[in-house]
């Protein structure tokens, strides 16, 4: 065989492993095979290569009832795939040696503070963004969710009454409050907001032109998706797809852990920076540096695998950990860094397959998870030279399989309530509450009827039925917020001495952390002066 014969045959298997790589040749038609088999409005998709854009476009339609296209540059709320922007604005501070990730917390925010005072010393930046601070899961959530008019600051110092679930980096719990506690962080040490200094050292550097980091400039984006769901079944995820309300599912408090709005070709841009180590796209310099970028692919937490029953049970890793703003876990023998994202009508997953130099990025305006992990999971068999598996079908029947049995659950659990009680007159239940980490919440007798204000939620109102015992049910004026038993514990006196809560449905979003409230009455004298 020639040296030119053997050049020749080198670069025919250079060229056909690079047509294999490159993304199906179906795959348009397969995404919108099964964007209109789920009853998906729209989405967008954006795979990398090797430091190429290989794919980046959308399907489907900005908002039900419309025929306004999808694209490429149509932004979407992209959920805690934001955490690894907030993980970024901090080390470029680390790069600048503003701070440090092991830095104690209190030694840029003296104001701080955790529920033990010996946390609140030793509380370092790295454990505020690998959810091992030994908060329960969702800790705190109802600070922003479903909406807020609180400040980022009021909320971060609220943090101090939540109390631990475990002892501190024993366990791993997914949270939001500390990626807010990080944002302000990034506030104090700079005097920009998260907000600001995210657009202007993180997005506007990496070339994310359409990307946004707050609603003003998303609502003012002509091209953006507006968020679905099926919501008017018997709870939330079952029934028809409906337009939700654009202003719901983060309040802006929130937005460092999740408040980035982005399209499928920035999101192209993000993930040849992550697979560049730091490197821009086209040679253009570094976000980050590569020691900052090892650091945020680093695991730091064990988490316990997602045990996926039936069919999906291949999908269930070997290892699963935290780093810093992405999940670091196997799959068929590969590394993957991806992360997850939910923000109320709206799914992203990302996918980095560093093995193969490939990301992977899907969103839907919609909540129905089974076409994005679906998707994105056939993507990554194909890059993995896997054979092709229906895995959205396999999600779907998960979910059907899921919602049919909470279903029964919930028909159970509700069938027939006591036919007891309440025992005070209504009259009796009114009066200002308040819990030490949401605040204030107001229960009045209005013509005949209880009704629950929860005041630093706008909009969260809504009547207090009845159910059994001392307990009511939740009839939210807004039907998109999960329903909630509201219980009410007498003393000795036959006064209300404490109000719990906990979700009615039991597929509930766990930000409805309903279940770590606990209202006691509010002295008049100091009802007056709340907001």
């Amino acid at each position: 065989m020639t040296m030119k014969t053997t050049c020749c045959m080198a670069l025919l298997l250079f060229t056909a492993g690079m047509l294999q790589a490159a993304p199906p040749e179906s795959f348009g038609a397969r995404v919108e095979e099964v964007r209109k088999a789920a009853g998906v409005p729209g989405l967008g998709v954006a795979i990398v290569e090797s430091g190429e854009v290989t794919l980046a476009r959308g399907y489907g339609v900005k908002k039900l009832g419309t025929r306004d296209p999808i694209d490429a540059d149509t932004i979407f709320p992209t959920g805690s795939t934001g955490k690894a922007f907030t993980v970024a604005a901090l080390a470029v501070l680390v790069d600048a040696k503003r701070i440090a990730w092991d830095d104690p917390v209190i030694d840029h925010m003296p104001w701080f503070r955790m529920y033990d005072p010996w946390v609140t010393r030793e509380i370092t930046i790295r454990d505020l963004l690998v959810h091992r601070t030994g908060l329960p899961l969702g800790a705190g959530d109802l600070m922003f969710v479903p909406r807020t008019n609180r400040s980022r600051r009021d909320s971060v110092e609220a943090v101090r009454h939540l109390r631990p679930a475990t002892s501190f980096r024993s366990a791993y719990a997914y949270d939001n409050v500390l990626y807010m506690a990080a944002g302000q962080l990034i506030e104090d040490v700079t005097g920009r907001t998260w907000e600001t200094f995210v657009k202007e050292e993180i997005l506007e550097p990496a070339g994310m032109d359409n990307s946004v980091t707050d609603d003003e400039d998303r609502f003012a984006t002509a091209n953006r998706a507006y968020p679905h769901a099926r919501v008017n079944g018997v709870f939330r995820g079952t029934g028809d797809q409906q337009l939700l309300d654009e202003r719901d599912g983060l309040g802006r408090n929130a937005a460092p852990a999740g408040g980035i709005a982005s399209s499928a070709n920035d999101m192209a841009r993000w993930m040849q920076i992550q697979l560049g180590r730091g490197e821009l796209p086209d040679g253009d310099g570094r976000l980050f540096s590569e020691a900052a970028w090892e650091e945020m692919w680093k695991p730091v937490v064990l988490m316990e695998p997602r045990q996926w029953p039936g069919d999906l049970a291949p999908l269930v890793p070997n290892f699963s950990t935290y780093a810093l703003g992405w999940d670091v876990e196997d799959y068929a023998g590969a590394k993957l860094v991806r992360h997850d994202g939910a923000v109320f009508g709206f799914l992203t997953t990302v996918v980095l397959i560093p093995a193969k130099d490939v990301g992977i990025f899907v969103v839907v305006n919609s909540e129905d998870g089974e076409v994005v992990l679906g998707l994105a999971t056939e993507l990554v068999d194909h890059y993995l030279g896997l054979p092709h598996t229906d895995w959205t079908e396999r999600f779907a029947r998960f979910r059907r399989e899921r919602a049919t049995k909470a279903l029964e659950d919930f028909e159970a659990d509700t069938a027939e309530p006591a036919n007891v009680g309440p025992s005070l007159s209504l009259a009796d239940y009114a009066g200002d509450y308040a819990d030490p980490w949401y605040g204030p919440i107001s229960i009045q007798l209005e013509d005949g009827t209880l009704r629950i204000d929860f005041r630093q939620s706008p909009g969260m109102t809504g009547d207090l039925e009845h159910w059994q015992y001392d307990t009511f049910r939740t009839s939210w004026d807004d039907d998109t917020i999960e329903p909630a038993y509201v219980t009410f514990a007498l003393d000795a006196e036959a006064e209300v001495a404490r109000i719990t809560m906990k979700a009615v449905s039991p597929l509930a979003d766990f930000s409805y952390d309903y279940h770590d409230l606990e209202f006691t009455p509010v002295e008049a004298s100091s009802a007056a002066d709340r907001p």
